[in-house]
């Protein structure tokens, strides 16, 4: 992941907004709008009220003293067989590079987003993550997170297992830069953090 061809073939490649370019989203429709479509279609009303949850009953609203839509708490890396490794994304981002993850070489790992949906529904929430390695770009990597009913429990996403890279030349510290955001390109939370990749947990 570290090497130089890696690293021009990721600077070579298009942003995110680039790729997505040729792709139209679905207007935003209210909860109320899409109640009321098709309204004499009894599976379809009784599917879309089970899809909606609490909020076919009117808003839902986790926290009245915050606007957002959508609100990230957390995200965590995780390994089998050990401890998540958490980031509490509800404080002081700037603080966030200070804990720094160590993550074996080699070893299998996803990553999984904690958040909040209120008021509305979301549509096409992506998860979008540029890792460097001394200030150069050597991964990128786009998921779609999906359409999500507002609920006053928090929902979540795991990214599929990806193994992380191994070999002298892989070890040492990486910085992360994250973004939730979605169809309509609404920054839910841009974030940074970091790890380093050891040749064991305890080196």
């Amino acid at each position: 992941m570290a090497d130089t061809e890696k690293a021009a073939e990721i600077l070579e490649s298009p942003d995110v907004e680039e790729v997505d370019s040729n792709y139209k989203p679905p207007p935003e429709k209210t909860i109320e709008e899409i109640l009321a479509a098709d309204k004499e279609d009894e599976s379809l009303r009784k599917y879309k009220e089970a899809l909606l949850g609490d909020a076919k009953s009117g808003a839902v609203i986790f926290d009245p003293n915050d606007e957002r839509k959508v609100i990230v708490k957390k995200l965590a890396l995780c390994v089998p067989d050990r401890p998540d490794m958490e980031l509490d994304l509800s404080g002081d981002l700037s603080q966030l590079k200070k804990q720094v993850f160590t993550i074996k070489e080699g070893v299998s790992y996803r990553i999984r987003i904690d958040f909040i949906v209120q008021r509305e529904i979301v549509h096409g929430l992506k998860y979008v993550q540029k890792t460097y390695r001394m200030g150069v770009p050597v991964d990128k990597m786009t998921h779609m997170v999906g359409s999500y009913p507002p609920k006053l429990e928090i929902q979540s996403y795991t990214t599929p297992a990806e193994d992380a890279p191994s070999g002298m030349m892989a070890r040492g510290s990486y910085t992360v830069q994250s973004l939730f955001t979605d169809d309509d390109k609404h920054e839910h939370l841009k974030w940074e953090w970091s790890f380093e990749i050891k040749k064991d947990w305890k080196e």
